[in-house]
């Protein structure tokens, strides 16, 4: 959140969660929970590229993504205890409250 503009996500995936496939999901909520707003911008900015989706698909560790300035051990220790509860309750609302299908995307606005 800023004067300017607020983001939140939710997760809708399509697949069976598992950690193996919510690296990338579980990496943008821990950094909404654990750090300031603009080290959260910048590495939503690095997580959007596709080479970091194919390092991370390789085995590259998340924390070996985090920008200068992040609170690496402050992130490590929500990212590794997040669990999957919280995104199987995303794609519930997505698909019960918001009737989206599997995997599909949309954009909710709210004004203040």
């Amino acid at each position: 959140t800023s004067r300017h503009t607020r983001v939140g996500i939710l997760n809708n995936p399509s697949s069976k969660i598992k950690e193996s496939n919510t690296a990338i999901a579980r990496g943008i909520l821990t950094a909404f929970l654990t750090q300031n707003n603009s080290n959260i911008k910048s590495f939503l900015s690095k997580l959007s590229k596709e080479e970091t989706a194919k390092s991370l698909a390789a085995g590259t560790k998340i924390t070996k993504l985090l920008i200068p300035g992040m609170d690496g051990n402050t992130f490590e220790k929500k990212y590794n205890t997040l669990g999957l509860d919280l995104i199987k309750t995303h794609q519930l609302f997505c698909q019960e409250v918001l009737k989206l299908l599997p995997g599909q995307m949309a954009v909710m606005s709210n004004g203040r």
